[in-house]
């Protein structure tokens, strides 16, 4: 079993933002599988590099689909995504500071925001489009 399994609550768009996010989780796994057969410190540097640069590509593209679909919240919605990714950056000096706890920080800051964020920021997403499909 996996430490973060995929569930239908979390799908959004069904293509690009679902893919990214199952993407993610993937990520969140792998780390958390070398962590607990304690190759968290090996893999941490690949994974962090790796989970850094999608996630912002993850979110920019996310963030630009919310305008091109003139989503209301979209500021308080980037306001989110820029912590998350301040977040990320913090962990990385943590560990590029020698810190050997931040695998195992990592996957569990990864997979509550994941899950937290996905099913409630991007549901609201979800939610405004078939409010517009609706009407």
């Amino acid at each position: 079993m996996a430490y973060f399994e995929w569930a239908d609550d979390m799908v959004i768009d069904g293509g690009a933002i679902d893919a990214d996010h199952r993407h993610l989780v993937d990520l969140v796994n792998q780390l958390h599988s070398a962590t607990t057969e304690g190759r968290g410190m090996e893999v941490v540097e690949t994974i962090l590099k790796e989970l850094l640069a999608y996630t912002a590509e993850h979110l920019q593209r996310e963030e630009q689909r919310m305008a091109e679909l003139q989503f209301p919240d979209l500021e308080r919605h980037r306001l989110t995504h820029a912590k998350f990714i301040a977040d990320l950056q913090a962990l990385r000096a943590r560990f590029e500071a020698g810190s050997i706890a931040v695998a195992a920080q990592l996957s569990a800051v990864l997979r509550d925001w994941l899950s937290l964020h996905i099913r409630r920021g991007d549901k609201e997403l979800l939610r405004f489009v078939q409010r517009r499909q609706r009407a």
